[in-house]
């Protein structure tokens, strides 16, 4: 002990102060653990608590994000299915109106046809009817000049009839 009493001597420690010192760091150090580490600690404890909620927050973010892109995925494909579903039902009204207004053509058409046909028809017997006639004169001119006699009236009836019912006939 010689030796950690010369050591002492020479760097000027004596038990007396060092033991006051000692105290009086142990004073210190229990006042600053007491009032400035306990808050400090606290404090720490406090933010990483709300660090923890925050990351917590963040994570339920992220999941209701995570749902709200889906929902909207899902709406997107709801309304390309509506509008598809819209476009399909315009083309299959487009379609039947087409297929109206074609058969609305054609009957059109075709009481055109018969509208063109009876009147041909009865411009064809308006024809022949004077093509009769004028065959039936021009016989009985003929006649007339054949025979080299006047006919009467008679004959030129009968003759008239003859002749219409020859044609008739043919």
């Amino acid at each position: 002990m010689d030796q950690v009493e010369s050591i002492a001597t020479t760097f000027g420690v004596d038990a007396p102060h060092l033991a006051a010192q000692v105290i009086s760091f142990g004073i210190v150090c229990l006042v600053l653990y007491r009032f400035a580490y306990r808050p400090v600690l606290a404090m720490l404890a406090a933010r990483r608590e709300q660090i923890m909620q925050g990351l917590a927050n963040t994570e339920k973010i992220n999941a209701r994000l995570a749902e709200i892109e889906s929902e909207r995925q899902q709406t997107l494909a709801a309304a390309r299915d509506e509008a598809a579903r819209i476009v399909s039902d315009a083309r299959a009204v487009g379609q039947r109106i087409k297929d109206q207004e074609t058969q609305r053509a054609i009957a059109s058409g075709e009481q055109i046809l018969r509208q063109a046909r009876d009147t041909a028809e009865l411009e064809r017997v308006r024809l022949l009817s004077e093509a009769r006639g004028e065959v039936g004169r021009l016989v009985v001119q003929t006649t007339a000049a054949v025979a080299g006699r006047v006919l009467t009236p008679d004959d030129h009836q009968r003759l008239a009839e003859e002749t219409a019912r020859y044609l008739a006939a043919t």
